[in-house]
């Protein structure tokens, strides 16, 4: 079985951002769904759809639902984006193992593929 980091670095600023978003969503419950071990991690500007996807009206939002127990999300960059307080408030993990950041470098020697949106 495959192990998937699905990383989020689009922000929310365009159409083809939410394209972004929804592609690592899907390719993540793709993963889910057949066993395998997959992470969504939210990163730089991507912190910015933890916000927009919570709110239960957004197109998107069911998706979303169904894999928070899959995300986590950078510490320093939900800072950085002013979004730490909604992010802290959501189900992701704040996650500081790299000078604030997430480290792919973990993932990468746990043997996760990476894959960006």
């Amino acid at each position: 079985m495959p192990n998937a980091a699905i990383v989020v670095l689009a922000g929310t600023e365009s159409p083809s951002d939410l394209g972004r978003v929804v592609n690592a969503l899907q390719t993540a419950q793709e993963f889910d769904e057949a066993g395998d071990d997959v992470e969504i991690v939210f990163d730089g500007a991507g912190t910015q759809w933890i916000p927009e996807l919570e709110d239960d009206g957004h197109d998107y939002h069911e998706l979303y639902a169904g894999l928070t127990d899959l995300m986590s999300a950078c510490h320093y960059c939900a800072n950085a984006y002013e979004v730490a307080d909604e992010v802290e408030a959501s189900p992701a993990e704040l996650l500081d193992e790299h000078e604030g950041h997430p480290s792919i470098r973990s993932l990468v020697e746990d043997g996760y593929e990476i894959i960006t949106y």
